[in-house]
Protein backbone atom coordinates (compact mmCIF):
# COMPACT_ATOMS: atom_id res chain seq x y z
CA UNK A 1 0.00 0.00 0.00
CA UNK A 2 1.57 3.42 -0.85
CA UNK A 3 2.34 5.84 2.26
CA UNK A 4 0.23 8.64 0.71
CA UNK A 5 -2.78 6.64 1.12
CA UNK A 6 -1.82 5.21 4.61
CA UNK A 7 -1.11 8.94 6.12
CA UNK A 8 -4.64 9.75 4.13
CA UNK A 9 -6.69 7.13 6.15
CA UNK A 10 -4.80 7.48 9.72
CA UNK A 11 -3.76 3.99 10.71
CA UNK A 12 -1.36 4.05 14.00
CA UNK A 13 -0.26 0.89 14.72
CA UNK A 14 1.47 -0.03 17.64
CA UNK A 15 2.34 -4.02 18.04
CA UNK A 16 2.94 -4.74 21.62
CA UNK A 17 1.65 -8.62 21.55
CA UNK A 18 4.27 -9.77 19.82
CA UNK A 19 6.22 -9.02 22.94
CA UNK A 20 4.89 -11.53 24.68
CA UNK A 21 5.98 -15.18 24.67
CA UNK A 22 6.67 -16.77 20.93
CA UNK A 23 4.68 -20.02 22.41
CA UNK A 24 0.78 -18.09 22.17
CA UNK A 25 1.70 -16.73 18.72
CA UNK A 26 2.71 -16.89 15.03
CA UNK A 27 3.69 -14.23 12.59
CA UNK A 28 1.86 -14.80 9.42
CA UNK A 29 0.50 -12.83 6.92
CA UNK A 30 -2.81 -13.20 5.35
CA UNK A 31 -3.45 -15.09 2.71
CA UNK A 32 -4.00 -13.18 -0.65
CA UNK A 33 -7.08 -13.41 -2.51
CA UNK A 34 -7.93 -13.28 -6.06
CA UNK A 35 -10.98 -10.75 -7.03
CA UNK A 36 -11.96 -9.34 -3.45
CA UNK A 37 -14.98 -6.88 -3.63
CA UNK A 38 -15.86 -4.41 -0.64
CA UNK A 39 -19.95 -4.95 -0.02
CA UNK A 40 -19.90 -2.97 3.50
CA UNK A 41 -18.26 -0.48 5.49
CA UNK A 42 -18.77 0.32 8.97
CA UNK A 43 -18.31 4.25 8.41
CA UNK A 44 -19.37 5.35 11.92
CA UNK A 45 -16.72 2.75 13.63
CA UNK A 46 -14.02 3.67 11.43
CA UNK A 47 -15.02 7.51 12.44
CA UNK A 48 -14.98 6.41 16.14
CA UNK A 49 -11.42 5.00 15.45
CA UNK A 50 -10.07 7.96 14.05
CA UNK A 51 -10.10 6.85 10.16
CA UNK A 52 -11.03 8.41 7.08
CA UNK A 53 -11.75 5.87 4.08
CA UNK A 54 -13.29 9.10 2.18
CA UNK A 55 -11.26 9.17 -0.98
CA UNK A 56 -10.29 5.65 -1.56
CA UNK A 57 -11.84 4.18 -4.38
CA UNK A 58 -13.29 0.55 -3.70
CA UNK A 59 -11.12 -1.16 -5.46
CA UNK A 60 -8.49 -0.15 -2.98
CA UNK A 61 -10.25 -0.61 -0.05
CA UNK A 62 -11.50 -4.09 -1.00
CA UNK A 63 -7.31 -4.75 -1.52
CA UNK A 64 -7.33 -3.38 2.07
CA UNK A 65 -9.80 -5.21 4.12
CA UNK A 66 -8.89 -8.53 2.17
CA UNK A 67 -5.34 -8.59 3.33
CA UNK A 68 -3.91 -8.26 -0.43
CA UNK A 69 -2.37 -4.67 0.78
CA UNK A 70 -1.13 -4.38 4.52
CA UNK A 71 -1.24 -0.79 6.32
CA UNK A 72 2.27 0.20 7.07
CA UNK A 73 3.48 -0.81 10.53
CA UNK A 74 0.74 -3.19 10.85
CA UNK A 75 2.83 -6.58 12.76
CA UNK A 76 0.52 -9.37 11.65
CA UNK A 77 0.21 -12.50 13.88
CA UNK A 78 -2.22 -15.80 14.32
CA UNK A 79 -3.05 -16.10 18.01
CA UNK A 80 -2.85 -19.83 19.84
CA UNK A 81 -5.14 -20.33 22.99
CA UNK A 82 -7.03 -23.48 24.19
CA UNK A 83 -10.35 -24.14 24.83
CA UNK A 84 -13.59 -26.17 26.66
CA UNK A 85 -15.39 -26.74 23.66
CA UNK A 86 -18.83 -27.75 25.03
CA UNK A 87 -16.72 -28.95 28.54
CA UNK A 88 -13.85 -30.80 26.54
CA UNK A 89 -10.28 -29.16 26.83
CA UNK A 90 -8.64 -29.23 23.55
CA UNK A 91 -5.78 -26.60 22.11
CA UNK A 92 -6.82 -24.24 19.67
CA UNK A 93 -5.65 -21.31 17.98
CA UNK A 94 -6.83 -18.58 15.04
CA UNK A 95 -7.43 -20.89 12.40
CA UNK A 96 -8.80 -18.64 9.92
CA UNK A 97 -7.92 -15.15 11.37
CA UNK A 98 -5.39 -13.10 11.30
CA UNK A 99 -4.77 -9.67 13.57
CA UNK A 100 -2.81 -7.01 11.76
CA UNK A 101 -1.98 -5.16 14.96
CA UNK A 102 -3.12 -2.72 17.45
CA UNK A 103 -4.32 0.69 16.40
CA UNK A 104 -4.26 3.50 18.36
CA UNK A 105 -6.84 6.17 18.22
CA UNK A 106 -6.26 9.63 19.08
CA UNK A 107 -7.44 9.26 22.52
CA UNK A 108 -5.10 6.97 23.20
CA UNK A 109 -7.45 3.75 23.08
CA UNK A 110 -6.27 0.44 21.82
CA UNK A 111 -7.86 -2.11 19.34
CA UNK A 112 -7.31 -4.91 17.82
CA UNK A 113 -7.97 -5.38 13.82
CA UNK A 114 -8.15 -8.47 12.76
CA UNK A 115 -9.05 -10.39 9.44
CA UNK A 116 -11.50 -13.27 9.68
CA UNK A 117 -11.96 -15.62 6.81
CA UNK A 118 -8.10 -14.84 6.09
CA UNK A 119 -6.08 -17.93 5.29
CA UNK A 120 -4.81 -20.98 7.10
CA UNK A 121 -2.58 -20.50 10.11
CA UNK A 122 -0.46 -23.06 12.44
CA UNK A 123 -3.58 -23.44 13.81
CA UNK A 124 -5.94 -24.13 11.22
CA UNK A 125 -5.76 -28.36 11.74
CA UNK A 126 -7.59 -29.52 8.33
CA UNK A 127 -9.41 -26.44 8.32
CA UNK A 128 -9.08 -24.19 5.02
CA UNK A 129 -8.61 -21.19 6.84
CA UNK A 130 -11.72 -19.41 4.65
CA UNK A 131 -15.25 -18.41 6.01
CA UNK A 132 -18.23 -17.92 3.72
CA UNK A 133 -19.87 -14.44 2.79
CA UNK A 134 -23.43 -15.67 5.17
CA UNK A 135 -21.22 -16.26 8.68
CA UNK A 136 -19.82 -12.97 8.12
CA UNK A 137 -22.62 -10.87 7.50
CA UNK A 138 -23.87 -12.30 10.40
CA UNK A 139 -21.41 -11.44 12.30
CA UNK A 140 -21.39 -8.01 11.23
CA UNK A 141 -25.55 -7.59 11.86
CA UNK A 142 -25.54 -9.01 14.87
CA UNK A 143 -22.15 -7.33 16.49
CA UNK A 144 -23.92 -3.95 15.47
CA UNK A 145 -27.21 -4.71 16.98
CA UNK A 146 -25.29 -6.19 20.28
CA UNK A 147 -23.43 -2.55 20.02
CA UNK A 148 -26.42 -0.59 19.59
CA UNK A 149 -28.88 -2.44 22.46
CA UNK A 150 -25.71 -0.59 24.81
CA UNK A 151 -23.60 -3.93 25.25
CA UNK A 152 -20.28 -4.58 25.61
CA UNK A 153 -18.49 -6.30 22.05
CA UNK A 154 -16.25 -6.60 19.09
CA UNK A 155 -17.54 -5.02 16.44
CA UNK A 156 -17.44 -5.17 12.76
CA UNK A 157 -15.79 -2.62 10.29
CA UNK A 158 -15.91 -4.32 6.93
CA UNK A 159 -16.85 -7.33 5.01
CA UNK A 160 -15.32 -8.19 0.89
CA UNK A 161 -16.46 -11.09 -0.98
CA UNK A 162 -12.73 -12.98 -1.58
CA UNK A 163 -14.12 -14.08 -5.57
CA UNK A 164 -13.41 -17.55 -4.06
CA UNK A 165 -15.71 -20.39 -3.25
CA UNK A 166 -15.31 -22.26 0.23
CA UNK A 167 -16.94 -25.59 0.86
CA UNK A 168 -18.41 -26.53 3.15
CA UNK A 169 -21.72 -28.70 2.74
CA UNK A 170 -22.06 -27.01 -0.13
CA UNK A 171 -19.88 -24.25 -1.96
CA UNK A 172 -20.14 -20.83 -0.65
CA UNK A 173 -19.57 -17.32 -1.78
CA UNK A 174 -15.82 -16.62 0.42
CA UNK A 175 -15.50 -13.74 2.86
CA UNK A 176 -13.35 -11.53 4.96
CA UNK A 177 -14.55 -10.12 7.93
CA UNK A 178 -12.62 -7.33 9.76
CA UNK A 179 -13.15 -7.42 13.26
CA UNK A 180 -12.41 -4.45 16.36
CA UNK A 181 -11.80 -5.65 19.56
CA UNK A 182 -10.54 -4.04 22.96
CA UNK A 183 -7.89 -7.41 22.69
CA UNK A 184 -8.28 -10.95 21.57
CA UNK A 185 -7.15 -12.29 24.64
CA UNK A 186 -9.45 -14.77 26.15
CA UNK A 187 -9.63 -17.28 29.05
CA UNK A 188 -8.86 -19.99 26.20
CA UNK A 189 -5.11 -17.84 26.09
CA UNK A 190 -4.82 -18.12 29.68
CA UNK A 191 -5.32 -21.83 29.68
CA UNK A 192 -3.00 -22.38 26.98
CA UNK A 193 0.00 -20.49 28.29
CA UNK A 194 -1.01 -22.33 31.95
CA UNK A 195 -0.90 -25.70 30.01
CA UNK A 196 2.82 -24.84 28.35
CA UNK A 197 3.87 -24.78 32.48
CA UNK A 198 6.02 -21.51 31.63
CA UNK A 199 5.81 -19.62 34.32
CA UNK A 200 7.47 -16.70 32.99
CA UNK A 201 5.20 -16.70 29.97
CA UNK A 202 2.19 -16.45 32.17
CA UNK A 203 3.52 -14.06 34.36
CA UNK A 204 4.35 -12.06 31.26
CA UNK A 205 0.42 -12.75 29.90
CA UNK A 206 -1.38 -11.62 33.66
CA UNK A 207 1.18 -8.40 33.35
CA UNK A 208 0.11 -7.17 29.63
CA UNK A 209 -3.32 -8.35 30.29
CA UNK A 210 -3.93 -6.12 33.76
CA UNK A 211 -1.70 -3.42 31.62
CA UNK A 212 -3.95 -3.70 29.02
CA UNK A 213 -7.29 -3.90 30.31
CA UNK A 214 -7.47 -2.87 34.01
CA UNK A 215 -4.12 -0.53 35.15
CA UNK A 216 -6.19 0.39 38.11
CA UNK A 217 -5.12 -3.05 39.78
CA UNK A 218 -1.55 -3.13 38.72
CA UNK A 219 -0.45 -1.89 41.98
CA UNK A 220 -2.56 -4.13 44.26
CA UNK A 221 -0.59 -6.66 46.50
CA UNK A 222 -2.63 -9.76 44.53
CA UNK A 223 -3.05 -9.02 40.87
CA UNK A 224 -3.82 -12.58 39.97
CA UNK A 225 -7.16 -12.36 42.60
CA UNK A 226 -7.86 -8.61 41.64
CA UNK A 227 -8.09 -9.51 37.96
CA UNK A 228 -10.15 -12.67 38.43
CA UNK A 229 -12.93 -10.10 41.01
CA UNK A 230 -12.92 -7.92 37.86
CA UNK A 231 -13.60 -10.07 35.45
CA UNK A 232 -15.98 -11.75 37.32
CA UNK A 233 -17.97 -8.62 37.81
CA UNK A 234 -17.74 -7.66 33.39
CA UNK A 235 -18.56 -10.96 32.57
CA UNK A 236 -21.79 -10.58 35.60
CA UNK A 237 -22.50 -7.80 33.52
CA UNK A 238 -22.39 -8.99 30.33
CA UNK A 239 -24.84 -11.88 30.58
CA UNK A 240 -27.37 -9.82 32.50
CA UNK A 241 -27.53 -7.82 29.56
CA UNK A 242 -27.67 -10.93 26.68
CA UNK A 243 -30.29 -11.76 29.46
CA UNK A 244 -32.12 -8.59 29.48
CA UNK A 245 -32.30 -8.78 25.68
CA UNK A 246 -33.31 -12.65 24.84
CA UNK A 247 -29.77 -13.16 23.34
CA UNK A 248 -28.37 -16.35 22.71
CA UNK A 249 -24.73 -16.72 22.21
CA UNK A 250 -24.95 -20.64 21.44
CA UNK A 251 -21.02 -21.19 21.91
CA UNK A 252 -19.85 -20.01 25.32
CA UNK A 253 -17.08 -22.31 25.33
CA UNK A 254 -13.70 -21.07 27.48
CA UNK A 255 -11.75 -19.31 23.89
CA UNK A 256 -15.62 -17.61 23.22
CA UNK A 257 -14.98 -15.30 26.56
CA UNK A 258 -12.87 -12.33 26.05
CA UNK A 259 -10.83 -11.06 29.44
CA UNK A 260 -12.47 -7.36 28.53
CA UNK A 261 -15.89 -8.54 29.19
CA UNK A 262 -16.52 -8.10 25.67
CA UNK A 263 -18.88 -10.54 23.25
CA UNK A 264 -16.84 -12.41 21.13
CA UNK A 265 -17.22 -14.85 18.06
CA UNK A 266 -20.22 -14.53 16.65
CA UNK A 267 -21.12 -18.03 15.43
CA UNK A 268 -24.91 -19.94 15.96
CA UNK A 269 -26.27 -16.87 18.10
CA UNK A 270 -29.63 -16.08 17.61
CA UNK A 271 -32.11 -13.93 19.74
CA UNK A 272 -35.54 -15.33 21.39
CA UNK A 273 -38.89 -15.38 20.27
CA UNK A 274 -40.77 -16.75 22.66
CA UNK A 275 -39.82 -16.83 26.05
CA UNK A 276 -38.28 -20.11 27.21
CA UNK A 277 -35.31 -21.02 29.18
CA UNK A 278 -34.21 -24.08 27.23
CA UNK A 279 -34.39 -22.02 24.06
CA UNK A 280 -31.34 -23.29 22.08
CA UNK A 281 -31.00 -22.39 18.39
CA UNK A 282 -27.31 -23.51 17.30
CA UNK A 283 -27.19 -26.66 15.76
CA UNK A 284 -24.66 -28.33 17.29
CA UNK A 285 -25.98 -27.98 21.20
CA UNK A 286 -27.44 -31.09 21.04
CA UNK A 287 -27.85 -31.30 24.83
CA UNK A 288 -28.89 -27.28 25.52
CA UNK A 289 -25.66 -26.81 27.25
CA UNK A 290 -25.41 -23.29 26.01
CA UNK A 291 -29.59 -22.75 25.80
CA UNK A 292 -30.97 -19.23 27.16
CA UNK A 293 -31.18 -20.06 30.77
CA UNK A 294 -28.07 -21.60 31.07
CA UNK A 295 -26.09 -18.95 30.40
CA UNK A 296 -25.48 -17.84 33.77
CA UNK A 297 -24.61 -21.06 34.59
CA UNK A 298 -21.51 -21.89 31.91
CA UNK A 299 -20.62 -18.03 32.48
CA UNK A 300 -19.79 -19.18 36.39
CA UNK A 301 -18.02 -22.39 35.17
CA UNK A 302 -15.78 -20.74 32.63
CA UNK A 303 -14.74 -18.16 35.37
CA UNK A 304 -13.78 -21.35 37.62
CA UNK A 305 -11.07 -22.77 34.53
CA UNK A 306 -9.89 -19.07 34.35
CA UNK A 307 -9.32 -19.25 37.97
CA UNK A 308 -7.91 -22.45 37.65
CA UNK A 309 -5.15 -21.19 35.64
CA UNK A 310 -4.29 -18.86 38.30
CA UNK A 311 -3.96 -20.41 41.45
CA UNK A 312 -0.39 -20.45 41.65
CA UNK A 313 -0.04 -16.82 41.16
CA UNK A 314 -3.24 -16.39 44.08
CA UNK A 315 -1.06 -17.95 46.73
CA UNK A 316 1.76 -19.66 47.23
CA UNK A 317 -0.14 -22.45 49.33
CA UNK A 318 -2.19 -24.74 47.29
CA UNK A 319 -4.78 -25.20 49.31
CA UNK A 320 -4.90 -21.91 50.19
CA UNK A 321 -4.98 -20.86 47.08
CA UNK A 322 -8.14 -22.95 46.35
CA UNK A 323 -9.86 -21.65 49.33
CA UNK A 324 -9.68 -18.07 48.64
CA UNK A 325 -10.50 -19.24 44.61
CA UNK A 326 -13.39 -20.66 44.99
CA UNK A 327 -14.88 -18.07 47.39
CA UNK A 328 -14.78 -15.72 45.19
CA UNK A 329 -15.51 -17.73 42.16
CA UNK A 330 -18.73 -18.61 44.34
CA UNK A 331 -19.88 -15.26 44.61
CA UNK A 332 -20.66 -14.98 41.33
CA UNK A 333 -23.94 -16.31 42.88
CA UNK A 334 -25.00 -13.39 44.82
CA UNK A 335 -23.65 -10.63 41.98
CA UNK A 336 -25.25 -11.93 39.37
CA UNK A 337 -28.41 -12.54 40.87
CA UNK A 338 -28.17 -9.00 42.44
CA UNK A 339 -27.55 -7.67 38.88
CA UNK A 340 -30.07 -9.70 37.34
CA UNK A 341 -32.91 -8.42 39.51
CA UNK A 342 -32.13 -4.51 38.88
CA UNK A 343 -31.98 -5.51 35.27
CA UNK A 344 -35.51 -6.91 35.34
CA UNK A 345 -37.01 -4.62 37.74
CA UNK A 346 -35.42 -1.94 35.20
CA UNK A 347 -37.39 -3.83 32.35
CA UNK A 348 -40.84 -3.45 34.39
CA UNK A 349 -40.04 0.29 35.67
CA UNK A 350 -40.18 -1.00 39.31
CA UNK A 351 -38.47 1.96 40.99
CA UNK A 352 -39.14 2.08 44.50
CA UNK A 353 -37.69 -0.99 45.86
CA UNK A 354 -40.46 -3.85 47.84
CA UNK A 355 -40.98 -6.93 48.71
CA UNK A 356 -42.84 -8.22 46.15
CA UNK A 357 -40.73 -6.96 43.13
CA UNK A 358 -39.16 -10.65 42.86
CA UNK A 359 -42.94 -12.23 42.52
CA UNK A 360 -43.65 -9.69 40.27
CA UNK A 361 -41.17 -10.19 38.23
CA UNK A 362 -41.34 -14.11 37.97
CA UNK A 363 -44.62 -14.01 38.01
CA UNK A 364 -44.74 -12.50 34.71
CA UNK A 365 -41.77 -14.93 32.93
CA UNK A 366 -43.67 -17.80 34.41
CA UNK A 367 -46.64 -16.43 32.18
CA UNK A 368 -44.78 -15.70 29.40
CA UNK A 369 -43.26 -18.99 29.18
CA UNK A 370 -46.66 -21.00 30.09
CA UNK A 371 -47.93 -18.85 27.09
CA UNK A 372 -45.36 -19.00 24.70
CA UNK A 373 -45.28 -14.93 25.18
CA UNK A 374 -42.68 -12.81 22.90
CA UNK A 375 -40.14 -11.79 24.90
CA UNK A 376 -39.16 -8.48 23.55
CA UNK A 377 -42.74 -7.47 22.12
CA UNK A 378 -44.40 -8.08 25.66
CA UNK A 379 -42.05 -5.78 27.55
CA UNK A 380 -42.81 -3.29 24.32
CA UNK A 381 -46.32 -3.70 25.04
CA UNK A 382 -46.27 -3.03 28.57
CA UNK A 383 -44.19 0.12 27.71
CA UNK A 384 -46.42 1.58 25.20
CA UNK A 385 -49.32 -0.21 26.76
CA UNK A 386 -51.07 -1.81 23.71
CA UNK A 387 -51.36 -5.08 23.31
CA UNK A 388 -52.17 -4.99 19.76
CA UNK A 389 -55.23 -6.99 20.14
CA UNK A 390 -53.38 -10.27 20.58
CA UNK A 391 -55.70 -12.88 22.68
CA UNK A 392 -52.96 -14.02 25.04
CA UNK A 393 -52.77 -10.66 27.12
CA UNK A 394 -56.95 -11.22 27.43
CA UNK A 395 -56.50 -14.07 29.74
CA UNK A 396 -57.39 -14.01 33.21
CA UNK A 397 -54.23 -14.52 34.47
CA UNK A 398 -51.91 -11.66 32.87
CA UNK A 399 -54.64 -9.21 33.55
CA UNK A 400 -54.73 -9.98 36.97
CA UNK A 401 -50.73 -9.43 36.48
CA UNK A 402 -51.15 -6.68 34.86
CA UNK A 403 -53.43 -4.83 37.37
CA UNK A 404 -50.64 -5.09 40.28
CA UNK A 405 -48.42 -4.01 38.15
CA UNK A 406 -50.22 -1.32 36.75
CA UNK A 407 -50.13 0.09 40.47
CA UNK A 408 -46.78 0.41 40.89
CA UNK A 409 -45.22 2.44 37.71
CA UNK A 410 -45.37 5.96 36.90
CA UNK A 411 -44.30 8.25 34.14
CA UNK A 412 -40.66 7.84 35.53
CA UNK A 413 -41.37 4.10 35.30
CA UNK A 414 -41.18 4.40 31.74
CA UNK A 415 -38.36 6.59 30.92
CA UNK A 416 -36.42 3.69 32.62
CA UNK A 417 -38.52 1.13 30.76
CA UNK A 418 -37.47 2.49 27.74
CA UNK A 419 -33.56 2.61 28.20
CA UNK A 420 -34.20 -1.19 28.91
CA UNK A 421 -36.47 -2.95 26.31
CA UNK A 422 -35.26 -2.42 22.56
CA UNK A 423 -38.50 -1.47 20.36
CA UNK A 424 -36.93 -4.21 17.77
CA UNK A 425 -34.19 -6.93 17.80
CA UNK A 426 -32.84 -8.57 14.48
CA UNK A 427 -35.34 -11.51 14.34
CA UNK A 428 -33.62 -14.81 13.36
CA UNK A 429 -35.97 -14.34 10.25
CA UNK A 430 -35.39 -11.74 9.11
CA UNK A 431 -31.30 -12.26 9.66
CA UNK A 432 -31.59 -15.51 7.38
CA UNK A 433 -33.77 -13.68 4.28
CA UNK A 434 -30.76 -10.91 4.34
CA UNK A 435 -28.23 -13.09 4.24
CA UNK A 436 -30.17 -14.97 1.56
CA UNK A 437 -30.64 -11.57 -0.57
CA UNK A 438 -26.63 -10.70 0.04
CA UNK A 439 -25.91 -14.08 -1.16
CA UNK A 440 -27.72 -13.16 -4.59
CA UNK A 441 -26.05 -9.58 -4.57
CA UNK A 442 -28.83 -7.52 -2.81
CA UNK A 443 -27.61 -5.69 -0.46
CA UNK A 444 -30.40 -3.10 0.15
CA UNK A 445 -32.28 -5.79 3.16
CA UNK A 446 -29.45 -5.68 4.86
CA UNK A 447 -28.99 -2.19 4.52
CA UNK A 448 -32.37 -1.99 5.59
CA UNK A 449 -31.80 -3.96 8.47
CA UNK A 450 -28.89 -2.34 9.70
CA UNK A 451 -30.41 1.17 10.40
CA UNK A 452 -32.75 -0.30 12.32
CA UNK A 453 -30.94 -2.08 14.83
CA UNK A 454 -28.48 0.89 14.97
CA UNK A 455 -31.54 2.73 16.49
CA UNK A 456 -33.18 -0.32 18.80
CA UNK A 457 -34.63 2.21 21.53
CA UNK A 458 -36.21 4.08 19.04
CA UNK A 459 -39.65 4.58 18.34
CA UNK A 460 -39.85 3.47 13.94
CA UNK A 461 -42.50 3.61 12.00
CA UNK A 462 -44.02 1.08 9.91
CA UNK A 463 -42.07 -1.78 10.89
CA UNK A 464 -44.48 -4.81 11.57
CA UNK A 465 -42.59 -6.98 9.75
CA UNK A 466 -39.47 -6.46 11.56
CA UNK A 467 -41.18 -7.08 15.20
CA UNK A 468 -43.09 -9.71 14.19
CA UNK A 469 -41.91 -13.82 15.61
CA UNK A 470 -41.28 -16.30 13.01
CA UNK A 471 -43.80 -19.23 13.65
CA UNK A 472 -41.73 -21.63 13.03
CA UNK A 473 -38.86 -20.45 15.12
CA UNK A 474 -38.82 -23.39 17.36
CA UNK A 475 -37.74 -25.04 14.35
CA UNK A 476 -35.02 -22.76 13.74
CA UNK A 477 -31.26 -23.40 13.48
CA UNK A 478 -28.22 -21.67 13.18
CA UNK A 479 -24.51 -22.85 12.37
CA UNK A 480 -20.79 -22.15 13.17
CA UNK A 481 -20.46 -21.05 9.61
CA UNK A 482 -16.28 -22.64 10.04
Amino acid sequence: MKNSIDNKIGWNFDNTYVGLSEKILTKIKPVTVKEPKLLILNKSLAENLGLNFSGINKDELASIFSGNELPKNSNCIAQAYAGHQFGHFTTLGDGRAVVLGEHITKENKRFDIQFKGSGRTPYSRNGDGRAALGPMLREYIISEAINSLGIPTTRSLAVVSTGEIVLRETPLRGAILTRVASSHIRVGTFQYVALTGDEKAFKSLLNYTVDRHYPEIKNSNNIALELLKIVIKKQCDLVTNWMRVGFIHGVMNTDNMAISGESIDYGPCAFMDNYDLNTVFSSIDRNGRYAYGNQPIITKWNLARFAETLLPYIDKNKDEAIKITTDTINEFDSIYEKKWNNMMKAKLGLIEKKDGDKKIILDLLNWMENNKADYTNTFLYLLEDDFKNNKIYEKEAFIKWYKKWRNRINNESLLLMKKSNPSLIPRNHIVENVLKMAEQNDLKPLNELLKLVKKPYEKHTNIDDYQKADKNSNKYQTFCGT
